[in-house]
């Protein structure tokens, strides 16, 4: 256990408690005794790790499912502390599609009720255009009971990028469609997608087919053609008790905590080695590294559970803050994805894409981009899409956030949310990399953060102006009641 004591009770409200190494004698963290000491060869050590278990259990360490609880107990004996809370729990889907006697590939989505055995049979028709698919008074007109939809994937207002399925998905049910196929916007081919909130009474079997089996779809039916569809789907769905997992420094000013997160479930499609295997790693060797060290800031490591089912865990910590834990943390890191594709810095100053996290998250930015910068590595503006934990700080807690992503896109990674992310995929190198430079960074933070980032107060989205409340479709309302029984 490398001699971390076990201290009290941390955060009264969520009876968690810390494994905690002591700061007493340690020298002060300085960047360049900390990046030495994260290495190639222990980053590569957790990745194998972790792909042994997800080959000890079906391929996966998703979440409610024997890998996941392998993963938590790995994390947990090396280092840290759980926290117990429920979600609901979707078993890996089947799913088949069959247009005028032609089988075609389709994905059933995750949180959908079941079909029929026989499956749901009827007319293919299109749903309404971009955000039109979203209200259900554009189904005004549309003959679309007992109906199969066809929609194209879009982001609805009150809906995060975790439950977008589910807004398109809602106005056609409202009209009467038996069933929803969406076309997801993306180039790439998607294995798998999620409605991302529990069925409230209202939801209708729904799947999704891939840009190049949809787009023709689209094409035949706006050219006259009447298409006859057969969708299928099974799923087992209830409720289940997964963990997050903690770890902290001891001492140092527990008024100013800088928390760093990284998601540790899988999709059940794959063993989830680059995603997020590679984020798992670089906290644990951060962790280790630094309890030789004191720092003047407290520095949080959490682990997440359920991010693939809608961001559940990081969702559940931070609504179960009391407001004095929440005053108290001066910046979210996020570390989802970090060693295929680009080197990817959060925009936190929106000069890339126009929508500016909060105030202090550009100067995490700038301490990210500089480091990389030093060391000649070209450095590509990562997109906050909300669809990893760092949108709990910002939505829930409005706080500065900050972090690396290396991209979901095919040229970055084929084997995004394939059987493919295995260990054979990540670039260590790459991860070596960004291990050592969010080094730099949390050294720069745990000595000088309150310096760099002025402490914000307020919770959540009431702090921004109408459009950016609109840009990231907040859904913290309806958080506890749709992920957690």
């Amino acid at each position: 256990m490398r001699s971390l004591a076990i201290t009290g009770a941390l955060w009264g409200a969520l009876g968690a408690c810390s494994l905690q190494k002591r700061q007493d004698d340690k020298p002060l963290v300085d960047s360049a005794s900390f990046q030495a000491a994260i290495t190639r060869e222990n980053l590569e050590a957790n990745l194998v790790s972790l792909s042994d278990i997800a080959t000890a259990n079906d391929g996966n360490r998703a979440f409610g499912l024997p890998g996941y609880a392998a993963s938590v107990d790995y994390v947990y004996d090396r280092i840290s502390s759980k926290q117990d809370f429920s979600a609901v729990f979707s078993s890996e889907i089947r799913a088949n599609l069959t247009v005028n006697g032609e089988a075609l590939a389709a994905y059933g989505l995750t949180l959908s009720p079941a079909t029929p055995a026989e499956g749901i049979t009827g007319q293919l028709v299109l749903g309404p255009e971009g955000s039109d698919a979203c209200n259900a008074s554009s189904y005004d007109g549309r003959d679309v009971a007992g109906k199969i939809v066809l929609v194209r994937e879009t982001l609805c207002d009150g809906y995060s990028r975790s439950s977008q399925y589910a807004g398109i998905m809602k106005p056609a049910a409202a009209a009467g469609a038996s069933a929803v196929i969406a076309i997801p916007d993306f180039q790439f081919n998607l294995t798998a997608g999620s409605l991302g909130v529990a069925d409230d009474g209202t939801f209708i079997p729904s799947g999704f087919v891939n840009k190049y089996i949809g787009d023709p779809l689209e094409a035949r039916m706006l050219a006259g053609e009447v298409l006859t569809a057969t969708f299928w789907e099974d799923e087992y769905v209830d409720c289940r008790v997964t963990q997050n997992v903690f770890a902290e420094t001891e001492g140092a000013d527990s008024e100013n905590v800088i928390v760093l997160g990284a998601h540790l479930d899988s999709v059940a499609w794959g063993p989830g080695i680059n995603d997020n295997g590679s984020g798992v790693s670089l906290l644990l060797e951060l962790f280790l590294a630094l309890s030789k060290y004191s720092v003047n800031n407290k520095i949080r490591f959490a682990w997440w559970g359920a991010e693939e089912k809608g961001l559940i865990g990081s969702r559940y910590y931070v609504n179960n803050l009391t407001a004095a834990e929440a005053g108290n943390i001066l910046a979210y890191l996020n570390f989802d994805m970090v060693s295929k594709g680009y080197y990817g810095v959060f925009d936190g100053d929106g000069a890339a894409y126009g929508v500016p996290a909060p105030a202090g998250s550009d100067v995490i930015q700038e301490l990210f981009t500089a480091d990389f910068v030093s060391k000649g590595v070209d450095v590509t503006a990562a997109r906050f899409t909300n669809g990893s934990d760092y949108a709990s700080f910002w939505q829930v807690l409005n706080k500065p956030i900050g972090g690396l992503h290396t991209g979901t896109g095919s040229a970055q990674d084929p084997c995004y949310h394939q059987a493919c992310d295995n260990i054979n995929n990540p670039d260590l190198d790459q991860l070596t990399v960004n291990a050592k430079t969010t080094a730099h960074v949390l050294s720069t933070l745990a000595l000088d953060g309150t310096n760099l980032i002025k402490k914000l107060t307020g919770r959540g989205l009431f702090e921004r102006s109408e459009s950016q409340k609109r840009e990231i479709a907040t859904v913290e309302e309806s958080d506890d009641e749709h992920h957690h029984c």
